[in-house]
Order: C-alpha cells, then sequence, then structure tokens
C-alpha cells in the first residue's frame, strides 16, 4: 500500500501555440514537419553542461562553501550546514558533470532497448504532455514511452510499459522532480514515488554518492555563487535579488506539509514536490496542503 497522500487527475488540453520552429520538411500537402525539444517531466537528471561545463564550476562552488561559513551568503543557517558538504570538497561540479553524462548514457541504452522490436525493427515515441505544454526555453514537457500496439498493451503490466521518466528514476540517475501543477496521475504518481524511493534507499546510480546534488541543486548553487560574488563585492542588491536562486516551495506529497523554499531539504528527495511561488495558493487548495 503506497503512503502517497495527494491525488491528482490532470486535465486535457490543446497545444495552441509551440512558438517559432524550423521546417524540416513535409510528408504531404497539409502536413509540415517540425522539430521539438522535449523536456521529461517530473524528472531532473544530473548536468553534463550548464553554463558551459560543470567541471568548470568546482572553485566557484569551493569559494561559495567558504563564503557561506563566513555568513557572506543569503542562506539559511540550516540549509547552509546541509549544502556545504557538497560544495567544499573542490570537485562538486566535476561529480555533476561525471554524473550528467552517465546519466545520458543510461538513456541511450534505455532508448536502444526498448525501442527496438523483437523483429529488430525501431519503435516510434509515444509522448504525452501534462497541463502545462511548454516551459520557459520552448521545450515541450512530456512523458516519452515507447509507442505499443493494443494487442502488446493487452500483455503488459504498468511496469512494463513504463515511461522512460520513470525508468530514469527507478535506474537512479535520475531524481524526481515533481512541479505543481504538471503531476502525473495518481497511479502514475504512486510508481513514480516508489521506483525513486527505491533508487536512493537502496543507492542506485547518482545516489551511490552522499553528497552529490541533484541537477536543480547544482543549478541553484550556481545561482547562488553568482548573487553571493555580489554581496561580497559590496553590490547592494533587492530582497528579490538575493533570494531568486530558489524560490519553489516544496510540499511533501506523504503527509501534504508544504516547506518555504529554503526549507526543501527536509523533505526525501522521493517525496519532493515543487511549486512556484505564484500557484501556491492555488495548490493549498487543490491538493489540500497544511504547514508543518
Amino acid at each position: 500500500m503506497s503512503d502517497v497522500n495527494i491525488f491528482w487527475d490532470p486535465m486535457g488540453f490543446e497545444l495552441d501555440s509551440m512558438g517559432t520552429k524550423r521546417l524540416h520538411g513535409i510528408s504531404d500537402g497539409d502536413t509540415p514537419i517540425i522539430r521539438v525539444s522535449i523536456r521529461m517531466l517530473s524528472i531532473d537528471t544530473p548536468e553534463k553542461s550548464y553554463n558551459g561545463r560543470p567541471s568548470r564550476q568546482d572553485e566557484n562552488l569551493a569559494q561559495l562553501a567558504g563564503w557561506i561559513n563566513a555568513g557572506q551568503a543569503p542562506i539559511d543557517d540550516d540549509l547552509a550546514e546541509y549544502m556545504v558538504p557538497r560544495l567544499s570538497g573542490g570537485s562538486a561540479g566535476t561529480l555533476q558533470e561525471t554524473q550528467g553524462k552517465k546519466a545520458s548514457e543510461v538513456f541511450q541504452q534505455l532508448l536502444d532497448e526498448k525501442l527496438t522490436k523483437p523483429s529488430g525493427a525501431k519503435r516510434q515515441l509515444y509522448v504525452r504532455t501534462a497541463d502545462q505544454p511548454f516551459d520557459s526555453y520552448g521545450r515541450l514537457l512530456a512523458y516519452v514511452s515507447p509507442r505499443y500496439t493494443k494487442e502488446e498493451l493487452k500483455n503488459l503490466s504498468p511496469g512494463e510499459r513504463a515511461t522512460f521518466n520513470l525508468l530514469m528514476v527507478k535506474s537512479g540517475w535520475a531524481a524526481s522532480f515533481l512541479i505543481y501543477p504538471s503531476l502525473p496521475k495518481h497511479r502514475d504518481l504512486v510508481l513514480l514515488h516508489n521506483a525513486a524511493w527505491e533508487a536512493f534507499d537502496n543507492r542506485k546510480g547518482a545516489w551511490e554518492e552522499p553528497n552529490n546534488l541533484t541537477g536543480y541543486e547544482f543549478r541553484m548553487c550556481v545561482k547562488l555563487f553568482k548573487i553571493t560574488k555580489k554581496l561580497v563585492a559590496g553590490r547592494k542588491l533587492s530582497s528579490s535579488e538575493r533570494f531568486s536562486w530558489i524560490s519553489r516551495f516544496c510540499t511533501d506529497l506523504t503527509t501534504r506539509e508544504i516547506y518555504y523554499p529554503q526549507k526543501y531539504f527536509k523533505v526525501k528527495p522521493y517525496n519532493r514536490v515543487f511549486t512556484w511561488s505564484k500557484d501556491v495558493s492555488e495548490a493549498v487548495g487543490m491538493m489540500n496542503l497544511k504547514t508543518p
């Protein structure tokens, strides 16, 4: 029996705008072909490229740890205690890049395996979007899986027809990264939660390293370094600028308790559901959330 206490049933929608896209050809007189990047929903892998190579951030993140210890960074004491061991070794960026490359390799292996039919022919992808179709970079937000025939689906369990999103979490090379309102249905949410829990508990993939940074934590810390560098240099920043590095509230999907952005680490990685500040009021009502 799962202990997931958030129930969600995504609404359907029409994809009414995809922005400007390059034409890659046509298949017939009424079918232009475009190409669009897909950001796989509800997961986050380590970065292999972010502001250049993550390994180039080693020195910066070690410096950030020093600034945090000196009380110069705009970070709460308890989050600082959690974060410093992950930054101070001098190789946080290198670890992120190494894990990012491994995550890409594992994803490619899964694609090669799952998209190959017993005959050797290639399957197509099945793509399903959630309530929010695109991110700020114009990428399609979606769950992606092999396309099976109706006959094949009759003989496949939910686990056997798993999305690549779920399989990456199960491998340990992706952290669950649920963001309201783009949440899976309750059945799929339970599958994702159980896979994330098992991977974390068994130290699979990236979780083998206890002081690793998830992809979203790495990106946060790079932003925090840039902000702190300005403060150390004597720049005066507004409150919104000082704390722009972390702005998502975090809910524990097993207790429905919602935490302020800098308290997210109090929720186990496999229990986290993030919500942007602008959506908090709606999320509290829709998911019946409560404060700790």
